[in-house]
């Protein structure tokens, strides 16, 4: 183990002393999240295919950026270099490391199993010189997987990672169809998670049924978040839901607003009255809620 710190970290340093002229945008596959790699290699253009070095060892990934001279670009970590643009060989290695992968899934499932393991395998991905091989999985709980990682490593003859991941990044990897008909935003586009609270919801003056408001992951969708900022602007002025207020010459209760269609409803025993958001704000007058005073005599 401390062999192996050591290594690491001679290849880090290798890393911080080598010198790039240039800086290139590098996206893996499944994957949105772009990452900066260094290179001195001028014939690298948009589009093409390369291999780099990662944490993980040797991946492929696919140009997204033209060349970028290293001055113009502000840098916190240490750039990994591209190694090179992919070969024939690389191309064959990579259709065949998604097989390989395919039955590194299955196997792994088959042990998972037979050790009766509480987790949930989400997928299996080799690195391109198959010197490592990646497993993602979910579970609610700390999961004691010693004896998995024997097997495995017996099995494949390679680096075992297990990772765990939580149930937005499941939902991520998989994909699927949104409520709004569209592909899931974490999938098509979002890199990371920011947090959604119900507050967000309230916001926007929807019903607080959790069910509903929960994406495939079991969680607040992330849609509330993306709107928050514009329905926070849309209710500047406005009364609270359920607030008291008088309009031409009547006490109402303000029992619901629209904000999109500039529309509010407002009730009383003896009847309800539609009226745009800009009557509300100019002509009816929100009424304070008297609080009970103390009696006289009362501590």
């Amino acid at each position: 183990m401390e062999e192996e710190v050591k290594i690491t970290e001679e290849v880090e340093q290798t890393y911080t002393e080598q010198h790039f002229n240039y800086v290139v945008s590098i996206r893996f596959r499944n994957g949105n999240k772009c990452y900066s790699f260094g290179t001195n290699d001028t014939t690298i253009e948009y589009g093409d295919y390369v291999v780099v070095e990662t944490a993980r060892g040797a991946e492929m990934g696919e140009v997204v950026s033209s060349l970028r001279e290293i001055e113009t670009v502000q840098i916190n970590t240490p750039l990994k270099p591209v190694l090179r643009k992919v070969t024939k060989e690389d191309r064959d290695t990579y259709a065949e490391n998604i097989q390989l992968s395919k039955e590194a899934h299955e196997f792994c499932q088959k042990e998972i199993e037979e050790l009766k393991l509480d987790m949930n395998l989400i997928s299996a991905e080799y690195t391109l010189d198959r010197s490592k091989v990646l497993f993602v999985y979910v579970a609610d709980e700390r999961v004691d997987f010693r004896e998995l990682l024997k097997r495995l490593a017996s099995g494949l003859h390679c680096r075992i990672e297990l990772r765990q991941i939580g149930s937005r990044d499941k939902a991520k990897i998989i994909g699927g169809i949104g409520p709004c008909g569209m592909e899931t935003c974490c999938s098509r586009f979002m890199d990371e998670f920011d947090v959604v609270s119900i507050n967000m919801a309230k916001n926007q003056l929807l019903a607080l049924n959790v069910q509903k408001l929960s994406g495939q992951c079991g969680k607040l969708m992330c849609c509330l978040k993306f709107e928050d900022e514009a329905y926070k602007e849309l209710r500047q002025g406005l009364p609270k839901l359920n607030a008291q207020v008088e309009y031409e010459g009547n006490t109402y209760r303000v029992t619901s607003m629209n904000v999109i269609s500039k529309q509010a409803k407002l009730e009383n025993r003896e009847s309800v009255q539609f009226i745009t958001l800009d009557e509300l704000i100019t002509k009816a007058k929100v009424k304070k809620v008297e609080q009970n005073q103390p009696k006289k005599g009362a501590e």
